[in-house]
């Protein structure tokens, strides 16, 4: 038995946990995001300080940055290694709430320790505490309930002997992958236990692949067998399954072309003749027209969500099979489930299939493909007198490295990377468009540098947002600088909240409190010299001609890099399939009122069940 403070157990239980990656044991937890008040600073943050050596301690800057750094960072890793989010009570803990959000809707784990009030109640109303008069054991941490995997307040030490266990069994399920949380009182954070010296044992995981029903993979072989017309979705878990490689070989046996979601963008190399390109809302018409000629519809590790459906008007009613290790994703919308880890379904499934089809309908996609490329040259040799998005992401294409991580989030720039961005290498994307979390952009690039610096042979990270979101969450530029991880941030200025008033004007409204232009007399920000103020090296450019000259230029830099340009607000990469918004049924205005019947009318092909 070892006598310790359960700041200490836990810290000391956390260097012990360990995960095999390519044949390599590295720690599962290798970090601990950190800003420490009252609630954590002195048992915590104490425990801590002494195993710095073994488990480092980031400073971040904001606590919803902390948290959205550590989702990158396991996107980036897909998911092999979690960090640690720490916070203080009150409004520190509540800052990582959307972190948390984002990190659920994207499955993706982090474990979170948020200090607590008094489990004793002696000093209690303390600072930052909110008081519930009629119930006095919930505090700020119960909001964390809602956004969670895993939630537990550690009221008495031996508690985490299983509740630890628990938290991390949940990070390391495929299926139930998301967020944990434990509320740490700070009475309880402080008091010494004599804990088992087996609880510290160093404990190797892997992460394990679940294997689908032998009657399920039967009934999968023979719809793929009868189908004629059969498309494969790749979402992300693609990624988490590491199956590229298999899903590749896979397709390509069996001649079924692909398509991919935003999560799962960069399962294939754009040059692989078997992808096809992105599907759904902020995908391209030519593969969306795929999909309607499509009689079978393979979705692999993707929870179907409305932007891959076409809020469910894209798929009609046709042959569904969903592989996923979760079976609430595997079972939408009638979908034929197979419930199990991508890689090991498609090696047990491959050689059950028997189906050899003509080559007639690989030829036809590969046609559609010749659409897709078509488009983007037209979007590159468009006239503007302002860079549209477009253009700003085909000259930083065309300058990346096939090493190079790229990494976007929310307005209108994951539309433009997932038409636009043709992937030079696998898994070197990451777009947040589960949560559409603005702000995601710059903390979510501090977290992917943390993860690239650790790879071997890995590229620069090249994180594009809009002023809007850089205007949302922007100190963790400082983040970057202040821990020496070098990054590129390309920043879109286009005057405001440009997609939304995109949303507003395309259907019918007004923009309204979106652009600054509804004010002649709005200030602008000086980007550049805001960036700098922070230590970065900031560069204005001009045209897409100048972007691309300050990326290769900058291509090897060990610093951070913040280039800014001016984008046109009103010139975006369409997609033409269904999006359901929330389109008023009645409105004094008649454009409103035309769109509304649009909707109802597009709705009629909606997959309601």
């Amino acid at each position: 038995m070892a006598s310790q403070t359960v700041a200490q157990a836990i810290v000391r239980w956390l260097t012990a946990q360990k995960i095999v990656i390519e044949d390599e044991v590295l720690p599962y937890f290798p970090g601990v995001f950190a800003i420490f008040g009252h609630g954590n600073a002195l048992s915590l943050g104490d425990a801590l300080f002494d195993a710095q050596e073994i488990i480092p301690t980031l400073r971040g800057q904001s606590e919803e940055g902390m948290g959205l750094a550590a989702v990158a960072y396991a996107k980036a890793m897909r998911r092999q290694q979690a960090m640690v989010v720490t916070t203080s009570i009150g409004p520190g803990a509540l800052n990582v709430v959307t972190a948390a959000g984002t990190a659920l809707a994207n499955r993706l784990p982090m474990l979170i320790l948020s200090g607590d009030t008094y489990q004793s109640r002696n000093p209690d109303p303390v600072l930052q505490q909110v008081e519930h008069f009629g119930e006095p054991s919930t505090t700020v941490n119960d909001a964390f309930r809602s956004v969670v995997r895993y939630w537990d307040r550690i009221t008495n030490p031996s508690q985490i002997l299983s509740s630890l266990p628990q938290a991390l069994m949940t990070m390391l399920d495929p299926a139930s992958c998301g967020p944990t949380f434990l509320a740490l009182p700070q009475d309880v954070q402080a008091m010494a236990f004599e804990f088992p010296e087996a609880f510290f044992k160093e404990t190797i995981h892997e992460i394990p692949r679940p294997r689908a029903a032998i009657n399920e993979i039967a009934e999968c072989a023979r719809l793929i067998n009868a189908a004629l017309h059969p498309v494969i979705i790749a979402g992300g878990g693609v990624h988490y399954s590491l199956a590229e490689k298999a899903l590749t070989e896979f397709a390509a046996h069996h001649q079924i072309p692909v398509v991919e979601t935003m999560a799962g963008k960069a399962s294939l190399l754009w040059s692989d003749p078997i992808l096809i390109g992105p599907l759904g809302v902020t995908g391209s018409d030519p593969v969306n027209k795929l999909i309607t000629e499509s009689d079978l519809i393979i979705a692999i590790g993707t929870r179907l969500q409305d932007f891959t459906t076409g809020s469910w008007t894209l798929f009609g009613e046709k042959t569904l099979i969903a592989i996923n290790t979760a079976r609430f994703d595997a079972t939408k919308r009638r979908a034929f489930p197979v419930v199990g880890d991508a890689l090991a379904t498609l090696s047990e499934l491959s050689p059950l299939l028997t189906q050899m089809r003509d080559g007639a309908w690989l030829k036809r996609a590969h046609a559609l493909k010749v659409l897709c490329e078509s488009d983007r040259q037209v979007r590159k040799n468009l006239r503007s007198e302002i860079p549209t998005y477009a253009q700003v992401v085909i000259a930083a294409n065309e300058v990346a490295s096939a090493d190079d991580y790229v990494l976007t989030a929310a307005g209108g720039l994951p539309g433009e990377l997932n038409n636009n961005w043709f992937s030079k290498g696998v898994a070197t994307f990451d777009c947040e468009y589960g949560f559409s979390c603005m702000g995601y952009e710059i903390s979510g690039a501090f977290g992917a540098a943390i993860a690239q610096k650790d790879r071997k042979g890995a590229g620069r990270v090249i994180a594009l947002t809009g002023d809007g979101s850089y205007l949302m969450l922007n100190s963790d530029i400082y983040s970057a600088v202040l821990n020496a991880y070098p990054l590129t941030l390309i920043v879109c200025d286009n005057g405001g909240y440009a997609v939304i008033s995109r949303l507003q004007t395309g259907h019918g409204a007004s923009s309204f409190r979106t652009m600054l232009t509804e004010n002649a007399n709005s200030p602008r920000v000086d980007f550049v010299a805001h960036a700098a103020s922070m230590g970065a090296d900031t560069y204005r450019v001009h045209n897409v001609d100048e972007l691309a000259a300050r990326l290769s230029d900058t291509a090897s830099s060990s610093r951070v890099v913040v280039i800014v340009i001016e984008t046109a607000p009103t010139t975006w990469t369409e997609g033409g399939a269904f999006w359901e918004v929330g389109v008023p049924e009645m409105s004094k205005k008649p454009a409103v009122n035309s769109a509304r019947k649009l909707i109802e009318a597009t709705k009629k092909d909606q997959r309601i069940f």
